[in-house]
């Protein structure tokens, strides 16, 4: 069965003028227009194609990856409003409609947003929702403090940074723990601090304790080389100063500086840090 909103390996059945007709294992056909088909392709090749609805909606299949699937979130660009409501760049020819009633805020042209993507049973659509906090798991979290997660990153709140971890769970990345310029809609790598109660998860950007020694003492190391051995910070620099060059937590650069001048790697003189 043809699925929209994924990759499906079909199989190339015959040519037309708009295109070739792909096939799955029921014989059902599905267009892959002209500019989409490979130049060697022949028939009864497979290929691997997006399928999506054109303006006709007719199902059409692409070659291109957009920039979000079925049941999955991702941020996305409202291009134009409309009295049907917003249409998003996801990345193919035929843009994604969020209707009003999927809008957890109106939505402005050019503004970006946190977007789940499902199929509507009843218009036999492929359509987008901002009310992305119903779509999330919070009963059966399966999570524990210290596992590396994907982070896609959602709007600033008073507390930090709402984050969607794993395409699945719902998380929050407070202030105390940025040290480095965020987009929403940016993908990051984190590390789970706390699963609270209410199924909310607590992350991070760097690894707890002294698992995040190693990999930062590397990041000053080489950032010691590219300036010619010296690095204007020490143990009393702000921690504003600490994050401008290295991007890290004074706590971390702290335990960071302390691994390398115990290996007699660095030596603390004046004004900074020098590379023995």
């Amino acid at each position: 069965m043809i699925q929209p909103g994924i990759f499906n390996l079909l199989t190339a059945k015959r040519i037309a003028p708009p295109g070739m007709y792909l096939v799955d294992e029921e014989d059902t056909e599905v267009l892959l227009p002209n500019k989409y088909i490979p130049e060697d392709m022949l028939i009864d090749d497979e290929i691997n194609v997006f399928i999506f609805f054109d303006s006709e909606d007719r199902m059409t299949a692409t070659t291109i990856k957009p920039k979000i699937e079925l049941h999955q979130f991702a941020g996305l660009t409202v291009k134009d409003i409309t009295p049907y409501g917003a249409f998003m760049d996801w990345g193919l020819e035929k843009d994604l409609l969020i209707p009003f009633s999927e809008q957890d805020r109106r939505m402005q042209r050019g503004s970006t947003y946190l977007i789940f993507l499902y199929f509507d049973e009843s218009t036999d659509r492929l359509v987008g929702t901002s009310r992305v906090s119903k779509q999330l798991e919070r009963e059966e979290v399966e999570l524990k403090q210290g596992d590396e997660v994907e982070l896609l990153l959602g709007d600033v709140t008073d507390l930090g940074i709402k984050v969607i971890i794993d395409n699945k769970y719902d998380g929050l990345l407070y202030h105390g723990e940025i040290f480095k310029t965020l987009q929403l809609g940016e993908r990051r790598t984190g590390y789970v601090k706390t699963v609270r109660e209410d199924g909310k998860v607590d992350v991070s950007l760097e690894r707890q304790g002294y698992q995040n020694v190693e990999p930062n003492v590397q990041k000053i190391l080489d950032k010691l080389k590219q300036n010619g051995g010296f690095l204007p910070l020490h143990d009393k620099s702000t921690p504003d100063m600490i994050q401008l060059h290295l991007e890290m937590s004074k706590k971390t650069f702290k335990k960071a500086i302390g691994a390398l001048y115990r290996e007699k790697v660095i030596r603390l003189e004046g004004k900074g840090i020098h590379l023995n």
